[in-house]
């Protein structure tokens, strides 16, 4: 093992299997231990079956591989969540103490994915302030609230090296839509690279703020690599990236294909959505790490149907083959 040495939880999600790939690269395949409750394709480097609630199986690994660093990406999203409330708040909440606790007693750095859920329908919603009314409607919102709150706590109670960063909604090809509110911004181009027209669960017109993963990925990087000493926020910090509207993001998928077609079905979600902020004011990370988002609309439009088309292809022909 190198001297950095990482442990992710939630490996095989969304985020985290782009997030292993791009720490291997980063740092070696061996340097990073990706564990998740279930089996995970994640390329060269070593994985461990790991259910973050089990802490005394966390601590094992922990020990076992002298893990340095601990990215904390397992949890259950803000849709799945509204339908088994009380679970979701245990595993979101039992497990971040989980790392805490193991983070305290082996003086390990955290990151701890926070998101937009954190706000609520009181919070301003163009140009919502790093420092503002935090009141969310969500479980899985409040146990993101209240997890940053713990953060902080051990940060200044333990002194643990914890940081975070508040995601809008992550959009990339890497993955499939993984059971939150803004996922529609994912599934909607698999729909249009497929032929097929997409029903939408949000109104045409509901505005919500978005990162494109190889940004939300750079930007994570960039904030754990960041001097201790220039971080002035260890809740959590806001990140944005590009806001748009499901009519917006169809226009701008009907200009590469111009016959794709979608129809709108709002359900328990648009709820959801309309709790959240529209755009998000991320001057402190700009000011404290230098983080800058690379993708607008447009790029990130071009970028996920060229990878998608190409994906699809290679399935195609795989299956002909087979």
């Amino acid at each position: 093992m190198t001297k950095k040495t990482i442990l992710i939880t939630g490996a095989g999600g969304q985020i985290g299997s782009v997030l292993s790939k791009a720490l291997r690269k980063a740092y070696g395949s061996n340097a990073v231990l990706a564990t998740d409750i279930r089996s995970a394709e994640l390329g060269e480097g070593p994985f461990e079956l790991l259910d973050v609630l089990n802490g005394n199986r966390l601590h094992e690994l922990v020990k076992r591989y002298r893990v340095t660093q601990i990215y904390h990406l397992a949890a259950i999203l803000s849709a799945r969540g509204e339908q088994n409330p009380k679970i979701a708040w245990d595993i979101n909440m039992d497990s971040l103490f989980n790392v805490l606790d193991v983070a305290k007693e082996h003086k390990l750095k955290v990151f701890f994915p926070s998101s937009i859920a954190a706000f609520g329908p009181n919070t301003p919603k163009q140009n919502t302030p790093q420092e503002t009314i935090t009141q969310p409607t969500t479980v899985y919102g409040i146990s993101k609230a209240a997890g940053e709150n713990w953060c902080q706590y051990y940060h200044l109670k333990y002194g643990i090296d914890v940081r975070s960063v508040r995601f809008p909604g992550i959009i990339g090809y890497q993955s499939l839509p993984g059971g939150g509110t803004t996922d529609y911004a994912v599934d909607i181009y698999h729909k249009a690279v497929l032929g097929e027209s997409f029903s939408c669960f949000l109104r045409d017109d509901t505005r919500l703020p978005m990162l494109y993963m190889d940004d939300a990925i750079q930007g994570v990087l960039q904030l754990m690599d960041a001097p201790s000493d220039q971080l002035s926020v260890r809740t959590s910090y806001n990140l944005a990236g590009v806001s748009f509207t499901p009519a917006e993001i169809t226009a701008e998928i009907q200009r590469h294909i111009p016959t794709f077609s979608i129809s709108y079905a709002p359900d328990f979600r648009q709820t959801i959505a309309d709790s959240w902020p529209q755009s998000i004011d991320d001057q402190a990370a700009r000011a404290d790490w230098k983080w800058q988002p690379q993708f607008d609309l447009a790029r990130m439009t071009t970028d996920m149907l060229s990878h998608l088309q190409e994906t699809y292809l290679v399935e195609k022909v795989e299956e002909l083959r087979g």
